[in-house]
């Protein structure tokens, strides 16, 4: 079965959840908040970090304190874009890795498969926050 035949059954309102982070005093979330609540939640955890699934989660952590060389950018764009690419919901078109004042920051230019929607969004990772989407 072709991708596309697959999320045509997906409508708005179809992605339903909840966060304790939510903004909203019900906690729910639908949609793109949805997904990128789900994105937050697993680029927050350090690979390895995960119990009984030590692939799960990103390498970011571990280069924060490290020259940020081309080798590096690269692995880091390469680890996001396997996260990024692991929620069937997503489709990954561009990741672009650079230094940020006290750490690393992330430009993903995401496609958000069922709705045919793209954008662009900013994940930073400092030695203080650690994760902030823009």
């Amino acid at each position: 079965m072709a991708e596309q035949d697959i999320y045509k059954r997906y409508k708005p309102g179809t992605f339903k959840g909840f966060s304790s982070r939510s903004e909203n005093s019900n906690y729910k979330l639908y949609d793109f908040a949805l997904i990128k609540q789900d994105l937050i939640n697993r680029l927050s955890v350090r690979k390895g970090e995960r119990l009984e699934n030590p692939e799960f989660g990103t390498i970011i952590y571990d280069a924060l304190f490290e020259p940020l060389t081309e080798q590096l950018k690269q692995a880091i764009a390469d680890d996001v874009t396997q996260n990024l690419n692991a929620d069937p919901r997503l489709s990954t078109e561009d990741v672009v890795v650079s230094q940020s004042e006290n750490g690393i920051s992330i430009q993903a230019t995401i496609k958000y498969v069922p709705f045919n929607i793209t954008e662009k969004l900013v994940f930073s990772f400092d030695e203080n926050s650690l994760l902030r989407l823009s």
